[in-house]
C-alpha cells in the first residue's frame, strides 16, 4: 500500500469494495426527471402544503445550496457532497472503502472520536499512532503502521481536542506516499488566519478527501449539515450510497438563506478570534492552570493540576467544559469552548473563586 506516489498510480477502483462498485442505488421519483413542472404526482406526497411546501420530498442532489456553496469556495458543485453533519460522509467513506473484517482505517489520537465509532459499527479495524508528545504528526511510524488493509486514514486539522492545526506540507506527503484515501477534516479551519485549507489541492491529489461543516464558524449546528469536497468519481460514488433524501427541505432553505450574507459569519469569528487571546492570556495566570495548548480553532485545549475537580467544580457552578483528561497525551486536561465575552467572563469568575489547597 505505501510507495513512491504519482497521480498516475493511484487506481480509485481497486481501492471501492466490488458490492459498491456493482451497485444499482435506489432512484427516487425526483431523480427521473429535469426541469419544472407543476403537477406531481410522482411521489405519493400529500398533495396539501399546509406547512411551506414540507409536503414535498427534498432535492436529493441539493442543487440550489450547492451551487451556492460553489460560489463562496470556488470549486465545481461536482465535487461537493452534502451529508447529515460531517458524521454521514465520515461514515459513507468508511462504507464505501473498507470490507467489514478485512480492511482498516488508521487514526491519529487524540483525535475526533466518531473516526473510531464509525468504523465500529462497519467491523473495521483501528489502527492507531498517537500524535508526537507536541501534537505534531508522527510521519515516520504513520508510513511504518500503513499496511495493505489500511483504506482510510483521518486527519483532523485543526485536530480536536488539541487545537493545532498540521503543516500542509506534512498532510500532502502523505496524500504523496499513500495510495489510499485520505480524509482531512477541516471543521475549524475557518478559524485559522490564514485560512490553510486544503480544497485547492484537490486536483493535484485525486486521493485527497477535505471535510467541512456549517456547525462551528457559520452557526448553523442544529441544521445538521456537512460538507465533503473531493474528486468528481469518489463525490459520485457518495451519491450513490447515500440515502435518497439524506438532506431536509427545512435545513436546505435555512442554509441557503443564511450562506447569503457571509459577512455575519466572518465578524463573528472575528470576534471568537479575540475572544480566545484573551481568554488565553486569562487563563494562563490562573495558578490551578499549568499550560493552555496553542489553538487554531474556537476551543483551547488547557492544562490543571486536577482537572476532574476543576470540572466537577465548574458544573456546580453550572458552566460546562469538556473533561479530555482520558484521551492521550491530554492528561488533566479540560476543553474550554470561547464564548461569549459575558460567558467568558462567568468562567473566569468562577475559575478565580476555586478554592485554593
Amino acid at each position: 500500500m505505501l510507495s513512491t506516489y504519482t497521480p498516475t498510480d493511484f487506481s480509485l477502483e481497486k481501492l471501492v469494495r466490488p458490492n459498491i462498485l456493482a451497485l444499482k442505488p435506489y432512484a427516487s421519483a425526483r431523480d427521473e426527471f429535469e426541469g419544472e413542472a407543476e403537477v406531481f404526482l410522482d411521489a405519493n406526497e400529500n398533495p396539501f402544503d399546509t406547512t411551506e411546501g414540507f409536503n414535498r420530498y427534498p432535492d436529493p442532489h441539493q442543487k440550489k445550496l450547492k451551487k451556492r456553496l460553489s460560489e463562496l469556495k470556488n470549486i465545481a458543485a461536482k465535487h461537493i457532497f452534502l451529508g447529515n453533519g460531517s458524521d454521514e460522509p465520515i461514515d459513507l467513506l468508511i462504507r464505501i472503502f473498507c470490507t467489514p473484517h478485512q480492511d482498516a482505517i488508521l487514526t491519529l489520537p487524540p483525535t475526533y472520536g466518531m473516526y473510531e465509532v464509525s468504523a465500529q459499527i462497519h467491523a473495521v479495524a483501528m489502527q492507531e499512532v498517537k500524535l508526537n508528545p507536541d501534537f505534531t504528526l508522527p510521519l515516520a511510524d504513520i508510513f511504518r503502521a500503513i499496511d495493505a488493509s489500511t483504506k482510510l486514514i483521518f486527519i483532523c486539522s485543526p485536530n480536536n481536542p488539541t487545537g493545532n492545526r498540521f503543516a500542509v506540507a506534512d498532510i500532502l506527503s502523505i496524500c504523496a506516499r499513500f495510495q489510499g484515501i485520505v480524509v482531512v477534516d477541516e471543521a475549524y479551519i475557518d478559524f485559522c488566519e490564514p485560512n490553510h485549507s486544503l480544497v485547492a489541492q484537490l486536483k493535484q491529489y485525486p486521493n485527497l478527501v477535505v471535510l467541512q461543516t456549517l456547525s462551528k464558524a457559520w452557526g448553523m449546528a442544529g441544521l445538521r449539515l456537512g460538507i465533503a469536497f473531493a474528486s468528481a468519481e469518489i463525490i459520485a460514488l457518495m451519491n450513490k450510497v447515500k440515502p435518497p433524501y439524506n438532506i431536509n427541505s427545512f435545513t436546505q432553505q435555512a442554509v441557503w438563506e443564511i450562506l447569503q450574507n457571509p459577512t455575519t459569519k466572518t465578524a463573528q469569528v472575528k470576534t471568537i478570534l479575540a475572544q480566545r487571546a484573551t481568554l488565553a492570556t486569562a487563563l494562563a495566570k490562573l495558578p490551578i492552570v499549568l499550560q493552555v495548548f496553542p489553538s487554531e480553532a474556537n476551543f483551547l485545549l488547557v492544562r490543571f493540576r486536577d482537572a476532574e475537580a476543576v470540572y466537577n467544580y465548574l458544573l456546580q457552578h453550572q458552566i460546562i467544559v469538556r473533561n479530555r483528561s482520558k484521551q492521550p497525551l491530554c492528561d488533566n486536561c479540560l476543553r474550554i469552548t470561547i464564548g461569549t465575552d459575558q460567558e467568558n467572563q462567568a468562567l473566569l469568575q468562577a475559575l478565580g473563586q476555586y478554592p485554593q489547597t
